[in-house]
């Protein structure tokens, strides 16, 4: 587990079309299973990235406890009069790449991150989260995804992330935009280092600005980059070489 989560319960007979008014990616595929996804502003901003499971009687959220405040402010804001209720539960939050233990459900983000779980009791196992995110490009809540982040610049698309059929979400329009309408010039990459990086260091091209480092594994890292000075990049103790971008696939 590579930071704490909390895991909220959203009741009610409203809860299904609640969600998929607001957020990025189908929740009727979440019966029976599980899927990722995000909370926009009507900007096309990112608050908060989650996994929702669908049960029974009830969806699950699963999100970084860091942006578990935030992300039921804003759900709560939403929901008005609607038969919606939003409450923490005590589950713990399990994840693994070896065996899976029962009730495991596969991370819907790749096929190399394994699986969750959601008990009361912790069966996570030693997986290296960081170096597993590193080498498939997959970013961090707080990490990589930040306040100011675009979701499609950060390959949340290669991550099942978002469902441009689904219909309207909030920050739908901006999404949409980007995919269809333009040319993404800024986002996600991996980098080879050489040299001493750390995370948060400012990279530039040429003396000019190119971007920022986030996660590093040895002498591999994700970055955020300007791809038109994605070449002779380097930190303050460090060369950088672009190994490949998170893409957007075409309309």
């Amino acid at each position: 587990m590579t930071q704490p989560r909390t895991v909220f319960s959203v009741t009610g007979t409203d809860r299904v079309s609640f969600l998929q008014g607001l957020i990025t990616n189908d929740v009727d595929k979440a019966q029976n299973g599980i899927v990722y996804a995000a909370l926009l502003t009507p900007q096309g901003k990112f608050i908060a990235d989650f996994f929702v499971i669908g049960r029974a009687e009830e969806l699950l959220i699963d999100v970084a406890t860091s942006h578990a405040a935030a992300l039921s402010q804003r759900l709560n804001m939403y929901r008005l009069r609607a038969d919606v209720q939003l409450t923490e539960t005590p589950l713990v939050v399990s994840t693994g790449t070896t065996a899976e233990p029962d009730g495991a459900l596969p991370d819907p983000r790749h096929p190399d991150l394994g699986w969750r779980v959601y008990s009361d009791a912790d069966v996570s196992d030693e997986t290296d989260w960081t170096t597993l995110r590193v080498e498939n490009m997959v970013p961090e809540t707080g990490v990589e995804l930040l306040p100011d982040s675009y979701i499609l610049e950060a390959g949340f698309e290669r991550l099942n992330g978002i469902d441009f059929k689904k219909g309207c979400y909030v920050g739908q329009e901006i999404a949409a935009r980007m995919k269809h309408k333009t040319e993404l010039k800024k986002g996600l990459a991996r980098v080879t280092i050489d040299g001493s990086a750390q995370p948060g260091d400012e990279i530039t091209s040429n003396g000019k600005p190119a971007g920022t480092l986030h996660s590093v594994a040895g002498d591999t890292g994700l970055a955020y980059l300007r791809f038109d000075r994605a070449k002779d990049m380097a930190t303050q103790n460090a060369t950088l070489t672009l190994l490949d971008t998170a893409p957007v696939s075409s309309a």
